[in-house]
């Protein structure tokens, strides 16, 4: 699982409330992280495999949106291998751990080891968290017909800059001056805690209102390419619309519980003794969410390619070759088209208006296809219903 707590436990005057949540039953969470983090990374891998009978599925040069998925599915794998790695060596070397921070110790490397892995796991996951903030951008941008081959490049930037800048500052931050002397109030954590939840947040905020103008962008294409709004596009929006709801869905139950759980560990840093009476009920609850933590999170993987392709089988195909892009044929028929000449001069401008408006409809079922990347059905309405496939 992905918490700030992770990098406060190396700091060896942590605080009580990291103190509780790391040292409730570390066993049975680790092999709860391990279990939940293996499923979830070899799932991953099959939803990303091909299968037999499935055609391949690749996006224009032009488009990012598919790079970007599999981008926040390899965040994922990679976090999730952290996560493994890191619980399994706090359930086989147990002596090894217990050093972690050990003040005036003189081996660095429980140390070393406790920092280094709570970072790699933080930032693949922020990465992820900046990875899907894009995809939002990326979705509005491609209905806006404003995505070119330079927006990938500036999401790599945006994405793998800022994550690692937030990562690096924040852990900075907590361990000034030094490892052995982090964690001594407040303005060492806060700072930390905030740089960790910004891009979680910024996702929870920003990307349901991107979704929602890009859904609404995507019903005016549909409409405005026949001047109808037949069946066809109703349903094609809503599936787009369906999409982007099972992928804010899939955030929200991953790391909801971080949101509550954090806050809950706040407010009983906030007290001056945490192991009153009063307090059990909260203490309870921060521990239940804990575990959930460890569920949830490195699950977040499997879930997501769920949410962008849907269940993809099990008959893997290791076979990789070039398959038929469903587009090609319709570009291809595009210019097949437009080739004939005019057998009269004077429909000369009713041919160029129509050509320009094949282009148009075809950018716009190019566009439309982006977003329904991995659902079949939805490609195929959208040819069957495209002006291009009607032999407009």
């Amino acid at each position: 699982m992905a918490s700030p707590r992770l990098e406060t436990y190396c700091c060896p005057n942590r605080d009580a409330a990291t103190q509780l949540v790391m040292n409730f039953q570390p066993q049975v969470f680790c092999g709860v992280c391990i279990g939940s983090a293996s499923a979830g990374l070899l799932l991953t891998i099959l939803q990303l495999l091909p299968k037999k009978g499935q055609s391949l599925r690749k996006m224009p040069k032009a488009s990012s949106s598919s790079t970007i998925l599999l981008l926040i599915s390899v965040c994922d794998i990679l976090g999730g291998s952290g996560v493994i790695f890191r619980s399994s060596i706090w359930l086989g070397f147990p002596s090894f751990v217990a050093n972690i921070s050990v003040a005036n110790g003189t081996d660095v490397w429980p140390s070393a080891f406790c920092v280094g892995s709570a970072m790699w796991i933080q930032l693949l996951y922020s990465a992820g968290f900046w990875w899907l903030f894009c995809y939002a951008v990326d979705s509005y941008l491609v209905v806006r017909r404003s995505a070119g081959l330079s927006t990938i490049v500036l999401y790599h930037m945006m994405a793998w800059g800022l994550a690692v800048l937030l990562c690096v500052e924040g852990v900075a931050l907590l361990y000034y001056p030094s490892l052995s002397s982090c964690e001594r109030g407040l303005e060492h954590a806060i700072p930390h805690y905030i740089t960790t939840y910004a891009p979680l947040l910024l996702v929870l905020v920003v990307n349901p209102v991107l979704f929602r103008r890009t859904v609404t962008a995507v019903a005016s294409l549909l409409k405005g390419r026949q001047g109808i709004y037949t069946e066809n596009e109703r349903r094609l929006g809503t599936e787009i619309q369906m999409r982007f709801f099972k992928i804010m869905l899939v955030f929200i139950v991953c790391w909801s519980s971080n949101i509550i759980n954090e806050s809950l560990l706040f407010y009983l840093e906030m007290q001056p003794d945490i192991n009153e009476t009063p307090l059990k009920n909260i203490r309870s609850a921060a521990l239940i969410t804990w575990i959930i933590m460890g569920v949830l999170n490195p699950m977040q993987g499997f879930l997501f390619t769920l949410a962008f392709y849907g269940w993809t089988g099990w008959r893997v195909d290791l076979k990789w070759q070039k398959r038929e892009i469903p587009w090609e044929s319709m570009s291809s028929s595009t210019v097949g088209d437009n080739d004939y000449p005019s057998p009269v001069n004077y429909q000369s401008n009713v041919h160029d208006s129509k050509k320009i408006s094949t282009t148009d409809s075809q950018q716009t079922d190019e566009a439309i296809s982006m977003l329904s990347e991995g659902n079949t059905s939805s490609d195929d309405r959208l040819t069957r219903s495209s002006p291009i496939y009607q032999g407009w």
